[in-house]
Formats: C-alpha cells, structure tokens, sequence
C-alpha cells in the first residue's frame, strides 16, 4: 500500500486499494488451482474476481477516469481497454466452468494483464489523482460508489479455500512501473504477491 503520497487517506482510493488487494489474493488461488489442474476451483474463484472488479470498475469508468481524461487521455483509454480484455476472459466463467480447453491458458494471461494493469492505478494513477481531482470531484467519485456498492457489502470472503494450499499473502514488490508522466513514487504501491508461473 502506498504510504508516502498520502493517495490512501482519500476514502475512494482507499477503497479501491482495498478491491485491488483482495483481487491479488484470489489471482493467487486462481494459479493454484490450475497448478492442480482444477479447472472448476479456477473458474470459481474467477467469478469471485469478477464479483470484485463489478462495482470496482464501475466506480473507475463512471467517476475517477473521467476526472482525470483530459489530463492522461491516453493512459486512462488504454486502462479502459484493458478492463474489457480482462473482463471478456472472466466472463466466460460466468455460469460455471469453461469448457474451451483454451480458457485455463487465456485466463492465466488475462490474470498477468490483470496484475500489471493493478500496477499501473496504484504507481500511476492513483498517485496522479491528487494533482488532478479536487474537493468536488472526490465528491462525484463517492456518488458513484454509493450507487455501485461493493462487493465487500454482502460477502465477505475468507480466502481459506479446501484445496489443501496454504498461501503466503504478504507480498513483495519487484517492479519499476510509473505509467502517469511526473509522478515517480519509491513506494510500494499495494501488496502483491509473488507469482510462481507454471
């Protein structure tokens, strides 16, 4: 988590940290199940991943990114994009497991895109968005996320899952990501897990 900007004492990205740490760990248990070849666990987990992202994205797409378009036009189009690559792999899982022999593989890279695209909010945008979005505009940020919710709301979720693997979820930072321009940060942005790639 970002500790040096002061980004995390914003309520709203504060909250969206929180959806992007909960998505981190459940990308782990997604790789640890198809390590074990269980397709059916990865698509489960994969739906709780899009339950996150729903209200997540929503609160992105309708009252941060537009906040800060004018600003970053091309970095905010290219994570707007990546929402729908990421989405249209998740959706697949959406009434139970995939059949497509190819989904496991297509998930996997979905999840790296995933991974680096959380990256870049935390190291850039979020950092970005306190030069960009004054009093009112966190204002009609929160006004969306009342109307989106959370999925924090009605399922909490314990990430203990009884396919035998206890995970590690302290998470350590190996990356130089700074795609804002003029807004280089030596912090940990959020916590993310190492990732072991099968």
């Amino acid at each position: 988590m970002c500790e040096y900007c002061g980004c995390q004492q914003i309520a709203s990205i504060k909250e969206l940290t929180r959806e992007h740490d909960a998505v981190v760990a459940e990308i782990a248990e997604v790789r640890a199940f198809l390590r074990d070849d269980d397709v059916e666990g990865a698509a489960k987990t994969s739906r709780r991943i899009a339950e996150i992202l729903g209200p997540h994205t929503e609160v992105e797409e309708g009252g941060l990114f537009p906040l800060m378009s004018d600003e970053f036009p091309d970095h905010i189009e290219a994570l707007e994009r990546e929402h729908r690559v990421i989405e249209a792999v998740l959706v697949e899982a959406a009434e139970g497991t995939p059949s497509d022999p190819t989904w496991p593989t297509r998930l996997l890279a979905s999840l790296d895109t995933l991974r680096d695209h959380i990256l870049k909010e935390q190291d850039g945008v979020f950092p970005a968005s306190l030069s960009v979005v004054d009093a009112s505009g966190w204002e009609q940020v929160e006004a969306v996320r009342s109307r989106a919710g959370t999925a924090f709301d009605e399922h909490p979720h314990d990430h203990t899952h009884s396919h035998g693997h206890g995970h590690d979820h302290s998470h350590d930072h190996t990356h130089g990501h700074d795609p804002l321009p003029d807004h280089a940060h030596d912090h940990d942005p959020a916590p993310h897990e190492q990732e072991d790639h099968a």
